[in-house]
Order: structure tokens, then sequence, then C-alpha cells
């Protein structure tokens, strides 16, 4: 059994694209695209399912065009429509860490390495600028933006989620 815990959220299936049981994807991160990926997880009534990939091809820069394998007509995907769409994390730990993208790193605790103390967990990525932030909810329930700067960022530790970043003194007062 597929869990929750052991997957990254890549996207979403929109709807159905043609009568030859293709869907529109829209993609958060193509590291199914990057990564060595045979299939991909959708989750149905809440519960993980694998459908193995026949093909795919881009649309645009966040949707693809993906076929299952054994669903060959638009009926056929009529229950994959609005469900979210993973992978699992191993394929995003075989990348390098050039290859993954930010949001990865969403549900990760955030430690400052200086003191060990945990500084919150990121729940966002802000790409809105040229600067991208880690949105954090501090344990206190406030929220605080940090740069999501390689330089700032000492260690990732995939296995047990947890980012330690070396900060500018003031950085988290501000």
């Amino acid at each position: 059994m597929i869990r929750k815990e052991d997957v990254y959220q890549i996207g979403k299936i929109t709807k159905a694209h043609g009568l030859n049981g293709e869907v529109n994807f829209n993609f958060t991160d193509d590291v199914f695209d990057t990564a060595d990926v045979d299939y991909l997880i959708c989750e149905i009534d809440g519960i993980l399912v694998p459908f193995f990939i026949e093909e795919y091809r881009f649309r645009s820069d966040t949707t693809a065009l993906v076929k299952f394998e054994d669903l060959d007509t638009s009926d056929s995907v009529q229950f994959l429509l609005g469900c979210d769409v993973y992978i699992e994390n191993k394929y995003v730990q075989e990348l390098g860490e050039d290859e993954v993208s930010l949001n990865y790193f969403i549900g990760f605790k955030m430690i400052d390495g200086d003191d060990n103390s945990e500084i919150g967990t990121i729940t966002a990525i802000d790409d809105n600028t040229e600067n991208w932030l880690f949105i954090v909810e501090r344990p206190d329930g406030s929220e605080v933006m940090i740069p999501a700067h390689e330089e700032f960022i000492s260690n990732i530790d995939q296995d047990n989620k947890v980012m330690t970043m070396d900060l500018p003194i003031g950085l988290l007062e501000l």
C-alpha cells in the first residue's frame, strides 16, 4: 500500500482530452519527465493508486496530455478527473540538487543551524519575484518569509524531511 508520506504531489488531472483516453494533467513540477518514472499515482477516494504511463506529451509549460495503460476511451478516464497526482519520493531523491523543484520542500521542518531550534514548517513557496521565498509557519502560528537561497541551506535530511538553515543574524526578527 502506498502511503501519503511516501509520495510527492506534482499536479492534478483536470479533464479528458479526445476520445482515446488521454487526460489533461496540470503539473506543478515536471519531475515525472526528469526522473525515470513509469507510473503516476492518483488519489482516488483517499486511496493512492498507481497508473502506468503509456505515453505523454507536453501542451504547455504547465500542462501535459497523458495516456495511461488500459484506459482507452474518454469514458474510462472519467473517474480520474479532479484527482491529485503524485510520484514516489524515491524518484525525487534520485535527482541531483539542481533538478529538484522547491515545491518538494513543502512540509519540511526548518531548523536553525546555529542552535538547532525549530524555525517552523515550510507551507508554501513564493515565486512571484526573482528571489524565491520559503513561507514558513512558526511554532506560534505566525508566518515568516525566508529567502530560498542555496547559500543559506546547510543541510537537507530528506528521510526525516528536515532542512537546516544558516541564516544571517537578525533575519528572523524582520
